[in-house]
């Protein structure tokens, strides 16, 4: 009875697992679906419009050869004009030992030919493969590590460049120019599909595409060993070059340099099959334009790709980096001091991740934005005071920190209306996690000593990626450093410490992935930034201090004087 209820206990939690499992990953199933569905269709009409007969391709029979195995006709077959031949269901067309005729080799042609002879056996075994192979994408997708929250529309991208190289490769081959395994390569949109995915969401998602595609070659280019190393070869080598650069017009200049490594790879793959040389040319003269126009159209169908997908990719942020917008400008003219602290933060959270490996250009944009949603209200922000009265000295601390919890909120907001990439908006969201807002909170505690500090909490989560996180800390780290006296490198060393630890601490980096070699890198990179930014400069000789009383010179005495008669 025991055995009975622990079994059903562990059914309950599997199905309880699952079930929730599903609730959170449906739409990624979905996808998962929908795009094999895609691909056996795809897969279908390879297999339907490929001359084989009962597995066996037309390229195996000729006229006069001694057949080793029969074959009977399933079905009738009407005459028509490109055949006039009638197959009746049941006729025996050719049969084991005796020689092929002219007449059975036209009738094997006929029914080569008619899509009603579909290899079933052959549509199986691709249809296997593309299953196996569509449940290894997915895993790899669930469990490497992006660094980052995974968004639908990468894994859709995926599909649809994999639909796209696998379709061009499947169709091509069928026609005769292309029916080559290394003519095939010409025409394969390796190179396109990699840099676009490369920009659009790193090389770690690139890397993955590269080899789900090059095995979707594999079985499109029906086996071929060719194709497969070239495709693999091609993705690689794009992904690495592309992943560096940071002007647009550098795709063109990467589409040249990726056709002369393709020229490599095929020149190396037909020595390694010790084929021959004699139609080099228009094979060479295709790679090439394929390198290059898949820079050129990279080039073109990025920017609809941004806005559409709006990705974080290296270029939107190097334009969102711009310090010449409208949003900036309005910062600078209604919340100078929240300007120069987003500036600063800025260039820590860029620093700091550049020596942890982390994206430093969406740290940096991050920095730039990540109170933007002080603009409306800035009076009410300490760095926007200057020569003026405190407005807080008229709210209760309830009311303050309200006021200062919302500009989380409205910051988002406004990243979403200027359509910033989710990755920057996060940032927004999270780079004061939901700590609470201590100044207040023990303001309030004095009056209500019953107060929960969750009411002075900001209402966001801990960030998720490990820019955001730095940025967190860099947003810490420059607001507290203001209030340091004397900020020598050794001060600023143990306060930044200081502020970390209280960081980590209150699990504010739970969840970003930082490590403690990662927390190292930082606190040393902010420490040295911040050092340069406070250091002391030489005082000059007779340099008056402008507070200090200016005392008469004898010149200034006889002006007066001379004043003085002129009345």
């Amino acid at each position: 009875m025991k055995k009975n209820e622990d079994k059903q206990n562990v059914a309950g939690q599997l199905l309880s697992a699952a079930g929730s499992y599903i609730k959170q990953k449906y739409p990624f199933l979905i996808l998962f679906f929908v795009g094999l569905l895609i691909v056996s269709a795809l897969n279908f009409m390879k297999i339907s419009t490929v001359q084989s007969i009962a597995n066996f391709s037309i390229n195996d029979f000729e006229i006069g050869q001694i057949s080793d195995r029969t074959i009977i006709a399933d079905r009738n077959l009407a005459p028509d004009d490109v055949n006039p031949i009638a197959i009746t269901k049941g006729e025996k067309i050719i049969k084991k030992g005796f020689p092929i005729t002219e007449e059975a080799f036209s009738k094997l042609k006929k029914m080569a030919s008619s899509p009603l002879y579909i290899d079933y056996r052959a549509f199986a075994n691709n249809e296997l493969y593309l299953v196996l192979l569509a449940i290894m994408w997915y895993l790899l997708f669930s469990f490497i590590p992006f660094g980052r929250k995974i968004q639908l529309k990468e894994p859709i991208l995926h599909v649809i460049l994999f639909i796209i190289v696998y379709s061009v490769t499947a169709f091509c081959a069928k026609f005769s120019f292309f029916s080559d395994p290394y003519r095939i390569c010409i025409v394969i949109p390796t190179a396109l599909s990699i840099m676009l995915v490369t920009v659009l969401f790193g090389n770690i998602s690139a890397v993955l595409l590269s080899l789900i595609l090059s095995l979707g070659v594999l079985n499109a280019a029906n086996w071929e060993l060719a194709p497969f190393l070239f495709t693999l070869a091609t993705a690689l080598c794009s992904s690495a070059i592309v992943r560096k650069i940071e002007r647009r017009l550098d795709l063109v200049v990467a589409g040249l340099l990726i056709a002369l490594f393709e020229v490599v790879f095929v020149l190396l793959i037909l020595v390694i099959y010790n084929e021959t040389f004699t139609e080099l040319l228009p094979l060479v003269l295709g790679i090439i334009v394929n390198g290059f126009i898949s820079g050129i159209l990279t080039l073109g169908l990025l920017t609809p790709l941004e806005i559409i997908m709006n990705t974080a990719s290296v270029f939107r942020l190097m334009d969102l980096s711009d310090n010449n917008v409208p949003i900036f400008k309005q910062m600078q003219i209604q919340a100078n001091g929240t300007y120069n602290h987003s500036m600063m933060v800025a260039q820590l959270a860029e620093s700091a991740c550049r020596e942890i490996g982390a994206n430093s250009i969406l740290a940096r944009v991050g920095g730039y934005y990540h109170d933007i949603g002080k603009i409306e209200m800035s009076e009410y922000f300490v760095e926007n005071q200057q020569n003026m009265e405190n407005k807080h000295s008229d709210l209760n601390p309830t009311l303050s920190a309200s006021v200062i919890k919302s500009h989380v909120k409205k910051g988002v907001e406004k990243g979403h209306q200027l359509h910033l990439p989710q990755a920057v908006i996060d940032i927004i969201a999270e780079h004061h996690g939901n700590s609470v807002i201590t100044y207040f909170y023990n303001a309030a505690k004095e009056k209500d000593p019953t107060l929960s500090p969750e009411d002075f909490a900001y209402p966001g989560n801990p960030p998720t990626s490990r820019e955001s996180g730095v940025v967190m800390l860099a947003d810490t780290v420059e607001a507290a450093c203001h209030t340091l006296d004397n900020p020598t490198s050794q001060r600023l060393d143990k306060f930044i410490s200081t502020l970390i630890n209280a960081k980590m601490d209150t699990g504010q980096l739970n969840n970003c992935e930082l490590t403690f070699r990662d927390i190292a890198k930082i606190k040393e990179s902010f420490v040295n930034l911040l050092t340069g930014y406070y250091h002391n400069r030489i005082k000059y000789q007779n340099q008056v201090d402008p507070d200090e009383k200016k005392e008469d010179k004898p010149g200034d005495k006889k002006i007066e004087a001379k004043k003085q008669e002129l009345k």
